[in-house]
Order: structure tokens, then sequence, then C-alpha cells
């Protein structure tokens, strides 16, 4: 005879207490001026963070446009000052951090304007190119002593504490396997930056830069890379697959496409559970343990625009007269480079100049 199971035993409960709460809050962090290089969407979603869900503010708008930096001033930062060059803005006395908001292509050109006129950096993802360029750009932030960080916004997002502490705790034993994917689909354009070789244009940089990110945050460097996939007549990738093996046996399977309708899914799988987050992992939201014994765990965020997470951690490092980040360090993001330029030397994928 056999003792009977109590169903309520394996129903989903609240994940325990003391794993959430880790990020601080938003309203906490010291005010800083920020000035915004760009005017694209991506700067329009990280003003509203910061003017919506912290303490600082939006001084300065900049765009090669002047007509276009007043309009989204008053769309996305009311009050802030537009200028029509690059050079005004990272001369605004007022200004502390600059965000660096334009394409891949040119992210080291225009951080280095910004470094050489004395202002910290908060610098779009992916932080250049390639790891050759981010080296000159991370050089630059050290010799002039200002702080430097690429906005990995995922990082700092409450679930994603949540789960490393889960994993650290050993809640789902040893990490064998990370899964992760990111498909946005976007029909073919050769005039769209995404398929644009001299913008550094393909599905890598712009989407699986968060697989390959979210991966490394959970397992490392790893120590082999198999990467295949295919290229859109310009040359860039558009449908991407990753396979990262590491020394201890694990592995991440990890995917990207411009060309079809897939997920936003991750799945961290331990010798004696999982984490499942089942759409936009990289994005502020929840996830569930499910363990060995069968019982499971759930966890969910707080919502809203996510960029302001690192904007706070932005301003707290500034505030603290720090050059780096411990959630992404400069090694981290070399790291993460790293990875994507093998990755992208296995596909055949070369941007102009390189």
């Amino acid at each position: 005879m056999t003792d009977a199971v109590d169903p309520s035993a394996y129903a989903p409960r609240l994940i325990p207490a003391d794993l959430v709460g880790t990020v601080p809050d938003l309203a906490s962090a010291p005010p800083v001026r920020w000035g915004v290089l760009g005017a694209g969407a991506i700067a329009a979603s990280f003003c509203d963070g910061v003017r919506e869900r912290t303490a600082s503010s939006v001084v300065a708008v900049g765009s090669r446009d002047l007509a276009r930096a007043e309009a989204f001033a008053g769309a996305h930062a009311p009050g802030a000052r537009p200028y029509g060059s690059y050079a005004e803005l990272v001369a605004d006395p007022d200004v502390d951090v600059v965000y660096v908001a334009t394409p891949h292509s040119h992210h080291l050109e225009h951080a280095l304007v910004a470094i050489r006129a004395g202002k910290h950096v908060l610098v779009e993802k992916p932080l250049t190119r390639s790891a050759a360029e981010s080296r000159v750009l991370l050089d630059a932030a050290r010799e002039a002593g200002v702080f430097c960080m690429e906005a990995m916004w995922t990082r700092f997002l409450p679930h994603v504490a949540a789960l490393r502490s889960v994993v650290a705790r050993g809640e789902i034993g040893e990490v064998v396997t990370v899964a992760a994917d990111f498909d946005v689909l976007f029909p073919y354009d050769p005039s769209h930056r995404l398929f644009a070789p001299e913008l550094a244009g393909g599905a890598l940089l712009d989407l699986g830069i968060y697989p390959v990110a979210f991966a490394h945050d959970l397992l490392g460097v790893p120590s082999t890379i198999t990467a295949t996939g295919t290229l859109a007549p310009t040359g860039v990738d558009d449908h991407v697959a990753m396979l990262l093996g590491y020394e201890s046996g694990a592995h991440a399977v990890l995917r990207t496409s411009s060309r079809s309708v897939g997920t936003a899914a991750a799945t961290i799988t331990g010798t004696r559970g999982r984490i499942e987050i089942p759409e936009w992992f990289f994005t502020p939201t929840g996830f569930r343990v499910v363990r060995a014994d069968g019982s499971t765990w759930t966890f969910q965020g707080p919502t809203g625009e996510g960029k302001a997470y690192e904007a706070a951690e932005v301003a707290r490092r500034v505030t603290a007269g720090e050059t780096q980040s411990e959630r992404v360090t400069w090694q981290d993001t070399l790291e993460v480079m790293g990875i994507l330029d093998e990755v992208r030397r296995q596909l055949g994928v070369v941007y102009p100049g390189e």
C-alpha cells in the first residue's frame, strides 16, 4: 500500500519570496541628465522609459535633421533641447550621459564623438560591429575615464535577476542546456537597414544578440561555436542557427531570423528541473520553474518599458564615479562580440571596410 499523493503539492505556486525583489527600485536611482543621439524607435522607447519611470530626464536630443529632432523631442522628451548635429548635442554642458541610438554601423563613430567631449555613454546594442571596434571604443572610454556600457537592458530586468537566483541556488540542478530564439518577420527590402551591409544589417546583430547574450549570461564563454544559416541577396544574414558548446558539457541552442514567424522564447534546462519563459524572454516578463518532483513555481515581474532599468543602472554607476557596470562589464561585451564575430565568419557575412 502506498501513501496517497496530495495533488496540491504539484499545483503552481509563487516562487519563494527570497528570490524576489533583487532589483533596486527604479525611483531610487539618482537623477542624471540624458542627451539622446539619434531619433528612431529605440530612442523613443528609451526616452519614454526614462521620463515615465525614473528620476532622470532627457534634456537634449540630437539628429542630423533639426526638424526631426524637434518633432522627436515634442513627442518623447518634452522640454528637451533639439539639435541638428551630434557635435552640438555632446557639447551641451547640461548633458551628463549620452545615449547612442544610431545604426550599428555608426556606433563607434558616434560614441567616440561623445567620449571625446568628456561625456559618459550608453551605446545601443551591439556596442559596435565587431570585437575589434569595441576594443577601440572601450580603450577610448578607459583613457577618458568615462562610464561606458552596451545597452544590454535585459540583464537588469527583475525576472532575469530572479531566474539567476533560482539557478544559483541549485533549484534546477546543474544547467545543461540553454535554448533561446528571436524571430521577427521583415519582408525583404534592400533599402531597409536590416538588409543593408553598410549599416551592419542582418538578423544576428539586431535580433540574435539577445539569445547569444542570454546564453552568455548563464553559461559564459563557449569552447566551441557552430553556426549555419542563410543570407539575404544583399549578403547579410537572415536566418541563423547556433550551437554553443561548453567545457562543462552544457550547450546553448540558439536561433534568430528575419524571414520567419517564430517566438521569442527561452528555456533553461537543468539536471533537476527547468525554467520556461514562453514569450519575449528579453523583455519584462515572468517565468515558470518545473522541478523533477513535478512541483512548479511561477514568477511574474513588473511590466512596463524595460529600458528604464538600464537607465537607472547607468545613473547609479555614474553618480558613484564608476566606469563600468558589474552586470554588463566591458569584458562581457567583448566576449559576446567575439561570439557574434565567429558566427558571422562561419556564415560569410562581411561588412564594408572590414
